[in-house]
């Protein structure tokens, strides 16, 4: 895996060392909340979602793409079927305007400004945290839609606790995963492998090119990921934790040649990982300090008609110390600092190939009785275009104790990527060192209620995005930053339980308009205007059943929302049922995509069919 197990152990060892002096106390495991950045959040302001390990299971998602898909506010696109290049958007914005974190580590690419999520083994998660709305007051830039965090395996119970699993399904599909968890006195551990391989689909259309240049294969894909996570609770109250995860993977596609001839036999070798070490520990009982230090890597190479033909590698280094000061169970005040350094290899000629950014900010959040306030600042200093400023303020109010009333602001940006400033100039295509961040402005409302029979949301927000980088000209393209959006939406979602069973649905309603001179009132590309989910799950002894409904309205692959770039709105449903033979052991069926529906979220690009997998669990108890 390239090396990086010896780096791993020294990261996870030094952070071991290093913090294991300041001898008070620390906690460390699950104390980070996405929406706070806090173990202690004497408020809950922030629109969010949580998927656990049991959802996980039971969804028997196969991707975390595929996972992200069933919430309020998060759209996915794909070019073709499992592993292919996949996009996330929440509440509208692209997918560079949605900060990725694993373990607390900022992950991604710094040349296209986007994480791999299609990458990120489902097998090694814990759990995911969601946040919609902007975030770049507590993270800095791309948190401008919104977070996502996803945290790695953990152990827990007492004593040694072996997992594994086995699958098998259409398109010669197969999949499996084998690990250990557990606990003894104060510390605790997780050590998992896992890998997957499929024939996959077809991943461009017939009519994506021409006759004599098709290439009817399928494109395949195939994954081995690995994970480690433990920690220590010292008798002085320190809490020290680390975590690293790998994935590798090979994924087959079509692609066109410079010279305009489809290439044969492309293929893309890439590489993920996340190294974090962290510590928290308690100078005084109501001033908590977390220190942390992170490695991610975004590797990839490129190949086509059995020549290697491209390379972008991003290398990032961060380091977060963060001071909460807690007054009492309702007053939180935090203060602290994020150093990151990015570095790029690629076979292109970079003018720069490194960067580093400094992050300063501060939050307060505290409980009034009925009220609750989360305000926030930060100011980034950026190597490359100087410093930027950031702020956020949540207000909620408890109409009662079952409904409570919420309203938020918040300003954030997303700095230009390597390519966008850049990018080695030729006959094409060109970076351009003059672009400036895009920066947005968001506005929110919303009503949730928790009652006996179970929960309610809804959220309206409003964000406007300006300097949008866009390339466009000719000879070569250049970005430049204009592109303005307006984006509107409302999220509703709800939980129930009816004659049984388990209910869960959300339907999300956006208009996201294009406000450029060129496009003004156009949809953004690849954007639906409506999106619905249903889950329904039930329990009957030893057997589970369970489906699942996502439909999504048209939308449209082009900016200039040409005829001829429509795509048609579509409906999915999935079945799912599972038997446990004991407690230790189940059989799990999922069917996706019953009625075989033809759809594409990206043009020209096919996505999977009917299939049906397998697959045969256990854990130890």
């Amino acid at each position: 895996m390239r090396n990086s197990l010896p780096l791993a152990a020294v990261l996870l060892g030094l952070s071991s060392c290093v913090l294991a002096d300041h001898g008070d106390a620390l906690l460390l495991g699950q104390q980070v909340i996405t929406a706070s950045r806090t173990g202690h959040s004497p408020v809950s302001i922030a629109s969010s979602s949580l998927i656990t390990r049991d959802e996980i299971e039971r969804q028997q998602a196969g991707s975390v793409p595929e996972l992200l898909q069933r919430l309020a506010g998060v759209s996915v696109t794909s070019n073709g079927g499992r592993g292919k290049s996949t996009s996330v958007s929440i509440r509208g914005t692209s997918d560079k305007h949605v900060l990725v974190l694993i373990d607390g580590i900022r992950v991604g690419s710094a040349t296209s400004g986007s994480a791999a999520l299609q990458s990120i083994p489902v097998e090694q998660i814990e759990r995911i945290e969601i946040v919609r709305g902007p975030r770049s007051s507590l993270y800095g830039s791309e948190a401008m839609g919104g977070v996502i965090q996803i945290f790695t395996r953990r152990g827990g119970a007492e004593g040694f606790k072996p997992y594994f699993s086995v699958g098998a399904g259409s398109r010669s599909s197969y999949s499996g995963s084998a690990g250990v968890a557990g606990s003894h006195g104060n510390g605790w551990f997780n050590l998992g492998v896992a890998s997957e391989s499929t024939d996959g689909i077809n991943a461009r259309a017939y009519r994506s090119t021409a006759p004599n240049a098709y290439e009817p294969d399928a494109d395949g894909y195939r994954e081995l990921s690995a994970q480690l996570r433990a920690g220590y609770r010292f008798d002085n109250g320190l809490e020290l934790d680390g975590s690293w995860l790998q994935s590798e993977n090979h994924s087959d596609f079509d692609s066109r040649s410079s010279s305009g001839v489809t290439g044969r036999n492309a293929y893309s070798d890439g590489s993920l990982q996340a190294i974090s070490g962290r510590a928290r520990f308690s100078p005084l009982a109501f001033w908590d300090v977390t220190l942390q230090a992170g490695h991610s890597e975004d590797l990839g190479d490129n190949f086509q008609d059995g020549r290697f033909y491209s390379r972008f590698d991003t290398r990032r280094d961060s380091a977060t110390w963060q001071n909460d000061f807690n007054f009492g169970e309702a007053q939180v005040l935090s203060l602290g600092m994020d150093y990151q350094t990015d570095r790029i290899d690629s076979d292109g000629d970079y003018a720069e190939d490194s960067r580093y950014n400094k992050g300063y900010f501060v939050q307060y959040q505290a409980a009034f009785g009925r009220h609750g306030v989360q305000a926030g600042l930060r100011r980034d200093k950026d190597e490359f275009f100087g410093s930027h400023d950031t702020g956020s303020l949540g207000y909620s109010f408890d109409l009662s104790d079952a409904l409570t009333l919420t309203a938020a602001y918040g300003t954030a940006y997303r700095a230009p990527t390597f390519n966008d400033l850049y990018y080695p100039a030729n006959s094409s295509t060109a970076g351009n060192p003059d672009v400036k961040p895009e920066e947005s402005e968001s506005y929110e409302i919303g009503i949730r209620g928790s009652h006996g029979w179970g929960e309610w949301s809804v959220n309206a927000y409003e964000n406007q995005i300006e300097d949008l980088i866009v390339w466009a000209g000719s000879s070569p393209m250049r970005p430049e930053n204009v592109d303005v959006a307006r984006i509107r939406g409302i999220e509703t979602s709800v939980a129930t339980v009816l004659a049984g069973w388990d209910v869960a649905a959300n339907m999300t309603f956006m208009d996201p308009q294009d406000r450029s001179k060129a496009n003004h009132g156009h949809l953004l590309q690849r954007r639906a205007k409506r999106q619905f989910n249903l889950d329904l799950d039930r329990q009957f002894g030893a057997v589970g059943l369970g489906a699942s409904l996502y439909a999504a309205s048209e939308r449209f692959d082009k900016a200039s929302n040409a005829e001829d770039s429509r795509m048609p709105g579509y409906a999915l449903v999935d079945l799912r049922s599972e038997y446990r033979f004991d407690e230790a052991w189940r059989l799990q069926v999922k069917l996706s995509n019953l009625f075989d529906r033809d759809y594409e979220t990206t043009q020209t690009y096919e996505q999977p069919g009917r299939a049906v997998y397998f697959t045969v669990r256990y854990q130890a108890l």
